[in-house]
């Protein structure tokens, strides 16, 4: 059952993510944010992987989940949260990194011996056109004086974080298969801890507001990012081919930006010049939002055909 569910809760989860740290990106720098994310979730994960005994193993295993941490937690994040900090839309960073199965798609098979169908190119192409119908016209406003949030700093970051999610996925395929899921998780925050913590104490004032909704971003990315969707994540690259666990990552963009526009009326349409405000009843509001609901729906359930979590009916 868990393993029926796990794709969409995950899609969900990860989703949230970009929520939680546009809300909380105000209120603390971001490699500060995510160190204190990464501390917080070793002060419980790491009591339960010492009453399991899943700590214990050789320094290689350890070494590689480790890395896994440095570039799945560390650069990915890293990335992610930089570009939301200087303005990217939580919409638009995730439509980027969710370009992963493009580069995963053409390193597996050399790397990992894994093929894909016709069905899946054509998935990573119509993707590939997707994104950059988004990200052109983001480019435009900014060259044309609108506020944006895209440009060459915040793309750079984006394209880090999916340069490391990706070689992370691949990485954790081929050598970090064996290392138990909670013990693992404790090693990956480990060596994403080491980057993300020499970054805030070489860039950054280190300086936090502990605003309520701070607390609340925070609390959330702990527990339900840093523990459940890793974890899931993890289980599901032991459980499928990278390529259809890196498929889910399309996915993604349309829940994150349902998200985005029901709590922050974010837009992946044209930018606005400052000072100005984007028009709309609410009802046209809820009637985009029950549009993008049922789209994000029937994507779920067709991804999950497609790889064979869900059964055709």
């Amino acid at each position: 059952m868990l393993l029926r569910l796990a794709p969409a809760l995950f899609v969900v989860l990860w989703s949230s993510g970009f929520i939680g740290s546009k809300l909380g990106a105000a209120d603390a720098e971001p490699f500060t944010f995510l160190s204190l994310r990464f501390i917080l979730a070793l002060l419980l994960l790491a009591p339960v992987a010492l009453l399991r005994g899943s700590l214990t193993g050789g320094w290689r295993a350890r070494g590689h989940a480790a890395f896994v941490g440095a570039l799945i937690h560390g650069g990915y994040l890293g990335g992610v949260f930089w570009a939301i900090r200087h303005g990217m839309p939580a919409g638009v960073i995730a439509l980027i990194v969710s370009l992963q199965p493009i580069l995963t798609g053409v390193l597996a098979g050399p790397l990992l011996g894994e093929r894909l169908a016709a069905r899946h190119w054509a998935g990573l192409g119509l993707g590939l056109l997707g994104a950059l119908l988004i990200i052109a016209p983001k480019l435009a406003d900014r060259q044309a004086g609108l506020e944006s949030g895209v440009d060459a700093a915040t793309l750079s970051a984006a394209a880090i974080a999916l340069m490391s999610m990706t070689a992370g996925t691949l990485y954790q395929k081929k050598f970090a298969t064996s290392v138990d899921l909670v013990g693992g998780a404790v090693w990956q925050y480990f060596g994403a801890l080491a980057i993300i913590g020499a970054a805030a104490l070489l860039f950054e004032t280190r300086t936090v507001t502990w605003s309520p909704k701070f607390i609340f971003a925070l609390g959330w990315l702990v527990l339900a990012l840093s523990i459940g969707a890793i974890l899931l994540l993890m289980l599901l690259i032991r459980q499928h081919a990278v390529s259809g666990v890196s498929s889910l990552f399309y996915l993604i963009p349309a829940c994150t930006a349902l998200m985005a526009y029901a709590l922050f009326d974010e837009r992946l349409g044209a930018g606005r010049r400052h000072g100005d405000r984007d028009c709309g009843s609410l009802s046209d509001r809820r009637a985009q939002a029950r549009f993008q609901g049922r789209a994000l729906a029937k994507m779920i359930v067709a991804a999950h055909r497609d790889e064979g979590w869900i059964s055709k009916p």
